[in-house]
């Protein structure tokens, strides 16, 4: 790929899968985070293409398709400039709720069915949304390896799985990157599963770097969200919780004031500070945040600087669960029938 200067490119994992330093997540183009804006969404992809953020960031649940449509209509004509990742295994039930899929014939059709909706013919990163409790990691990432082999897609990665399962699915087939929720106010990722990870050399892709937009200094209370934003209901974003949260932010801002910089920024810049392997895919759908997002590629932090934002954010510090459903997050599965 050709890298511009102003975002630069860094490899996920041990095959050369090359992409942008920066990455663009595109869930909220469709869904969570209030009402969808289509023209200025498909003006924020183009955008980001424009000032080098090449990796661009789906899922088949996102809007129930419509995500990833609206991503395969604005790469349409620059295909060769995307590294286009997408993710399986989850879907909406009646409940509610979220049902994970991971059996071999459902990766084989989750994965034609995106296609189609991409309008392309391969996949760069293919993710494991989430681990199947009922299934064999060895047997849904067997089936994806197939798909790596008919040349479907290109790289393999896994979303929010333990180190067991990590460990477990590298022994079938190499993994380019971990998506993991990893921000100032979520640190999980660096107990066990970051050290399994680069073991193996796979790549970090950190989702919500941004704290879900709370680390930009932007959400002050319960007023700031739209009717249908999920964040009201979210556990760090209620009550107390809320309360003790802003203060965190507060001395993000104060720091921010002064480096000059946004706090958006300076959170962005503690994540690409992480190593040369972690590419964070902060979301936005409104191209002064993704400019404003770019900008923190430039920011360089000292040794002081982060170990003041360290002390600011230490591992636990946000107060209330990542999800309402605790169980959602870092899966393992069944072991396989020998």
């Amino acid at each position: 790929m050709t890298a511009n200067p102003q975002v630069g490119t860094r490899t996920l994992g041990r095959d050369g899968l090359v992409v942008s330093t920066l990455g663009l997540g595109c869930m909220g183009m469709s869904q969570m985070y209030g009402a969808a804006d289509r023209d200025e969404s498909v003006a924020t992809l183009h955008r980001a293409l424009d000032l080098g953020v090449t990796l661009l960031d789906t899922a088949d649940v996102y809007g129930d398709g419509h995500n990833e449509q609206l991503v395969g209509e604005a790469i349409a004509g620059r295909r060769d400039e995307v590294q286009l990742a997408t993710k399986f295994t989850l879907s909406r039930n009646d409940r509610g709720g979220m049902d994970i899929d991971g059996r071999p014939e459902n990766v084989r059709a989750c994965a034609e069915a995106s296609l189609r909706r991409l309008g392309v013919d391969v996949i760069d990163l293919y993710y494991q949304h989430r681990v199947d409790p009922r299934v064999p990691i060895e047997d849904t990432v067997g089936a994806m390896a197939e798909l790596v082999q008919q040349g479907k897609v290109r790289y393999l990665g896994l979303s929010e799985a333990s180190a067991a399962s990590v460990r477990r699915a590298v022994a079938v087939h190499p993994i380019a990157a971990l998506q993991s929720e990893w921000s100032l106010w979520t640190r999980d990722v660096e107990g066990e599963v970051l050290a399994v990870a680069r073991e193996h050399g796979i790549g970090i892709v950190p989702f919500s770097p941004l704290g879900r937009g709370f680390l930009t200094g932007a959400i002050t209370g319960p007023d700031d969200f739209a009717e249908d934003d999920w964040r009201r209901g979210h556990p760090r974003f209620t009550g107390e919780a809320l309360e003790a949260n802003l203060r965190l932010v507060d001395a993000v801002r104060a720091m921010a004031e002064e480096k000059g910089c946004s706090p958006g920024q300076l959170a962005l810049a503690w994540v690409l500070a992480q190593g040369d392997d972690v590419v964070p895919i902060p979301g936005t759908k409104r191209r002064r945040y993704l400019e404003e997002n770019v900008g923190a590629v430039a920011l360089e932090l000292s040794p002081d600087e982060l170990d003041r934002l360290a002390r600011i954010a230490p591992p636990g510090a946000a107060v209330g669960g990542r999800y309402p459903d605790s169980s959602y997050a870092y899966g393992d599965s069944p072991e396989p029938v020998r």
